[in-house]
Formats: structure tokens, sequence, C-alpha cells
């Protein structure tokens, strides 16, 4: 147990630098079984973590052990306070939480009330994850929240409401496709509403080391496209893919309840959730030159060429 005194918990199991390291890592920490342990379970795994990294690990404790703790960590509470975020907005909830509302969304397109329905819930839950996710060191008002909400429901309400119009005469399969235009458009409006305050006044900026050196707001639109990018690419092969084999199976009603349910989370949103998050590394860098003039100039004129790259929490 010597060994584990020096035991570095926060340094990544796997190479963060690739996609398959990352893609380990969020396979690891969006296990959606971890949504089922209760809170108590959760603190006990902070508390293990937190008496890590100040040096005092409990006798006894084993490397498994403490990553397994890491893992809930991770899992469950927020990278920037650590405090324990909501269970809806954990991206562990986002297979069980996510397959339900798509799988009903492809199901009931038919008619505008059904359309306005799903998108209203999917537009909800969508809210909660951006929330939750967001690099909270930007703090964000109950009306900043509201505005969020409203703005991103009304979009994907009025996209899909108007595709769903549009595609009246349209092969059945295109009118299918709606559902994954309305929360595309959405993504688009929901997550920067929900994280304007970062747009507006920029996000924490720091060396390789974690210093801080400053707030850009070029930054926080890097982070905030990627993670718009990130979303949208984890539905589309659920709700483009799914779609034409639904189409097909559209006789065997039996058949294709079975495939909204059991074929769409399987092969899609479990894989695609820890893909999507893993398409760019959560602590992005943005170089120096490309920040803002007068942040760019203040690191300059303090450091030199010494800090060539800054680093931030883009938020998933």
């Amino acid at each position: 147990m010597e060994a584990l005194k020096g035991f570095d918990i926060d340094a990544p199991r796997w190479d963060q630098s690739t996609f398959m390291g990352r893609l380990k890592h969020f396979f690891n920490i969006t296990d959606c079984r971890t949504v089922l342990l209760p809170d108590s379970r959760l603190d006990e795994a902070k508390a293990l973590v937190e008496s890590c990294r100040a040096g005092s690990v409990p006798p006894g404790t084993t490397e498994e052990q403490l990553h397994y703790a890491k893992k809930l960590y991770d899992s469950a509470f927020h990278p920037d306070t650590g405090d324990r975020m909501n269970l809806i907005g954990r991206m562990s909830f986002q297979v069980p939480g996510g397959m339900a509302i798509t799988g009903f969304m492809l199901q009931f397109y038919r008619t505008v009330p059904a359309v306005v329905f799903w998108q209203w819930v999917n537009q909800s839950f969508n809210a909660l994850v951006n929330y939750t996710n967001r690099n909270a060191a930007s703090p964000i008002t109950p009306k900043q929240i509201g505005v969020a909400y409203v703005t991103a429901t009304s979009t994907a309400l009025v996209t899909a409401v108007g595709l769903n119009l549009y595609t009246k005469k349209a092969p059945p399969l295109v009118a299918r496709w709606v559902p994954f235009a309305a929360v595309a458009a959405a993504n688009c409006v929901n997550i920067p509403m929900m994280r304007q305050q970062e747009i507006l006044n920029g996000i924490a900026v720091t060396d390789e080391d974690g210093k801080i050196l400053g707030h850009s707001r070029k930054a926080a639109v890097k982070g905030i496209t990627q993670v718009v990018i990130s979303r949208v690419t984890m539905a589309a092969p659920g709700m483009i893919i799914l779609p034409i084999i639904m189409q097909r199976l559209e006789k065997y009603r039996f058949m294709q309840v079975s495939m909204m349910f059991i074929l769409h989370p399987r092969s899609t949103l479990i894989f695609m959730v820890p893909a999507a998050c893993s398409l760019f590394p959560q602590r992005c860098s943005m170089a120096v030159s490309k920040l803002e003039p007068e942040l760019r100039e203040s690191i300059i004129s303090q450091y030199g060429d010494i800090v060539s790259y800054v680093y931030f929490n883009k938020g998933l």
C-alpha cells in the first residue's frame, strides 16, 4: 500500500490527447449504471477522491477502488465546483433519458400536437443537461436560464412544426427526419443561450499548470461550438439511420416497437454518448496568438514566450 501514498488520482487513466483515449474515458464515466447508486455512495467516492488528493489514502485501499471512486466522482460531480450534479442532467443519464425521448419523437411525429409535446419534453431535458454541464466558473441568472429555455424550445417547435407541415406531401421517410432537424436547430440555440455569460464575459483560461491568466470570449465561443457539434453528432445516427429501419418495418408493428426501444439505445446512444463527448478534449486549448488583443498582450507582457497556449474547460 506504500505505493498508493503518491498515487495521482487526477492523472488520466487514458491518453486524453487521442480520440481512443478520450473514448475509453467517457465510456467509463457515462456508464448509465452509476445513476442507480444512492447519493451516500457517491459522497463516499468523493470523500475518497478528496482524501487521496490530500495525500491521505485510507489503509487497505486498492488502486482499483481509487479508480472506481474517481469514475463515480467524474460521473456525478461538476469538474469546476465539485458539487453533485442533478441526476437527470448527468451525461450518465443521457442513454436512458435520451433513448426514451428520442424513441417517442421518432414514433409520434405525424400530428402537430404530438410534435409540439415531444419537442417540448426534449428541449426541457436538453436545457437541464446544458445547464448542468456548463462551465460553472461563469454564473448565469434565473432570468437568463428562462430566456435560454424559452428561446431554444421555441426554435425547436417552429422548426419541427414548420417542417412537419412542409413535408405533408413528402415521402414518409423525409417526415421521419423532421425530429432530427428540429433537435439540431435547437441545439444551435439552446447551448449558446444557456451559456451566454461565457460568451459575453469570457471563461477563465489557464496555463498548463492551471494558473488563471484571464478570461477569454474567443475561448468560450470555441468551446461552445465544439459542444454543439458533439451534441448534434450524438443524436445523428439514431435519428437519421433508425428512421430508415423503422420505415421498412412499418407493417410489422411489434418489430417496429421492439426496434425503437431495443436497437436504438444499444446500437446508437450507448456508443454515441461517449463517442460524441470524445470528439474534442474536455480540457480545450487555444494559441495565445488567437486570443483577444488585450488578453494576448497581458500574457505576453508577463510571461513572454513561455506561455504559448492557454487551457480551459469547454464543458459537455
